[in-house]
């Protein structure tokens, strides 16, 4: 199964991702570092990205996703999947994948990017992630989870609702 952890800058992807991933026993990835250069740069310098700018991003994490999901591979990924098309071109033809988005009030996101130090999103690019969010739909394959807790309270409340645990053999 894949795991990916969806919501706006701030919400605890990464954090939370790398809680569960060590929960389960296998692989993380933050798709953060998965972005083109030129997304990188323009984000560092608060730029917002564009459908045009995301789309080869999400092509590389489709590839991802479909190599470890060929390989058999447990792992959870990090990533913002702020619209609908988004996630469906996440999800769309991979049933090993599974989608938990992490629902966030902008005040505490904001609260935590002041925060986080050394990132190339600036905290200044948080109103046009909400701008641009779609939230989950309730016909949408995505389980959302209150990310106003601690992150090993969230990742303890998704492997519990997704009903997964550590690899029987012990690795990823």
């Amino acid at each position: 199964m894949i795991i990916i952890v969806a919501g706006i800058a701030g919400s605890g992807k990464t954090t939370v991702g790398k809680v569960l991933a060590d929960r389960l026993s296998c692989e993380f990835e933050d798709g953060d570092m998965l972005h083109p250069a030129a997304n990188v740069a323009k984000m560092h310098a608060g730029v917002p990205l564009t459908d045009a700018d995301r789309w080869p991003w999400l092509h590389i994490i489709q590839a991802w996703i479909d190599q470890r999901i060929s390989a058999g591979k447990t792992a959870v990924l990090a990533c913002s999947a702020l619209h609908r098309r988004y996630r469906n071109a996440l999800l769309d033809g991979r049933p090993d994948a599974q989608m938990v988005f992490l629902e966030i009030s902008r005040e505490v996101a904001a609260a935590r990017l002041a925060d986080r130090h050394g990132h190339f999103f600036p905290a200044q690019l948080l109103d046009s992630q909400l701008r641009d969010l779609q939230p989950p739909g309730p016909d949408e394959r995505v389980l959302v989870i209150d990310a106003n807790q601690r992150a090993d309270e969230m990742a303890a409340e998704i492997a519990s609702r997704l009903d997964v645990g550590p690899p029987a053999d012990g690795g990823g």
